[in-house]
């Protein structure tokens, strides 16, 4: 059998689709697979590296803007659409897959929508809250939507093609094995460890505010901390930054300031707190683990579908939600140290989180994309 997963831009898009593509190839160890990107960097690395072939089809998105740079944009985008179509059927006709399986980017809907036109079995995942606008472009057309959440159906045209599945994640984020502890580049845990993202791409505000954070740590000790800056020169602009902030370089023992965090599952296994954007991805992971979050949502999403990912574990008391315009590095700071000295309420933190977590996401869409192939 034959399948293709398409994805791309993002580690929230990526790794979903690396993990059900993983549970499937344990099931049938003969199947092949190819994923199909949309020529971001991420997708070159992560992709590859976990051990699957990758063919680019390069994809941009649409702005919402009207300045005249918005609006030569999303001409390009018209033109990069009608392209990946046509190289789309022609990947289709060459591979023949008997299913493509999407699991978010701009690249999603030229492949799936020509899929099904070909009559191909397709899937979306749609692991926000809201639907985003290339899976409510897809949602008619594809076999099945598979969700995160519970009770979603009514915000599709076609609740019966939605089956609620929870966010596949990496299989390091279930595993107990010796390798949790083997990242050596992390601080002694003398002291509580507090790590900081704001997702694979960075967040050029959030890296600003920072700053503030880093400097007053710097100052008072109170945890060690790793952050990630995300992808995009970000890193070196940081280190310049706190520099002129009197924070020496390199920086204090306290601190370890980075671009990506490869290792994921056995850094954040080591957090007592979690710092970090509220993508689907993001949340899955730090409730699979039951960590105690501090979230903040980005403001440049569709339908706020950030916030509204947030509020769910917010409002079930696994974390506390700070809103980006009325969050600054001083009260971040504060917020984190507050929290570190309740014990009792981190450890409640942590079982809330993992109570709303699925550990069977992605044997559950390889279950449903099986049994629809059978019929």
């Amino acid at each position: 059998m034959k399948f293709i997963f398409v994805c791309g831009g993002t580690a929230g898009h990526i790794n979903p689709a690396i993990a059900i593509a993983e549970e499937l190839s344990s099931r049938l160890p003969q199947a092949e697979i190819l994923f199909v990107g949309a020529d971001k960097v991420l997708e070159k690395k992560l992709i590859p590296q976990a051990g699957f072939e990758l063919i680019n089809i390069k994809m941009s998105g649409l702005r919402r803007g009207f300045s005249p740079e918005d609006v030569l944009h999303n001409i390009k985008t018209a033109v990069n659409l009608l392209i990946a179509y046509n190289k789309s059927g022609r990947l289709l006709k060459k591979f023949m897959p008997d299913a493509v399986i999407g699991t978010g980017g701009y690249i999603c809907y030229p492949v799936l929508k020509k899929a099904a036109k070909k009559k191909i079995l397709t899937f979306i995942l749609e692991p926000n809250a809201s639907p985003g606008m290339t899976v409510r472009m897809l949602s008619t057309i594809v076999d099945r939507i598979f969700v995160s959440y519970k009770g979603l159906e009514q915000k599709y045209k076609e609740p019966k093609r939605v089956v609620y599945t929870g966010t596949p994640l990496k299989k390091g984020f279930f595993s107990e094995s010796a390798e949790q502890d083997s990242d050596e580049s992390q601080p002694e845990k003398e002291k509580p460890l507090v790590i900081s993202y704001w997702g694979s791409v960075g967040a050029a505000g959030m890296n600003i505010k920072i700053l503030d954070f880093i400097k007053l740590n710097t100052a008072e000790e109170s945890f060690n901390h790793i952050h990630a800056t995300g992808a995009g020169g970000s890193l070196s602009n940081i280190l310049e930054q706190l520099k002129e902030k009197g924070v020496a370089s390199p920086t204090p023992p306290t601190e370890d300031i980075r671009e990506y965090i490869d290792d994921m599952p056995s850094v954040m296994r080591n957090a007592d707190i979690v710092i970090s954007r509220s993508g689907a991805s993001t949340i899955a992971e730090i409730t699979a683990l039951g960590k105690p979050a501090i979230l903040i949502p980005s403001p440049n999403v569709t339908e706020n579908h950030q916030e509204e990912n947030a509020r769910q574990l917010h409002n079930a008391g696994g974390a506390v939600m700070l809103l980006e315009k009325e969050c600054t590095g001083d009260e971040l700071y504060r917020t984190t140290v507050k929290m570190l000295g309740d014990k009792d309420k981190l450890k409640k933190m942590s079982a809330l989180q993992k109570s709303l977590s699925i550990h069977n996401a992605a044997s559950k869409i390889v279950d449903v994309v099986l049994e629809t192939l059978k019929k």
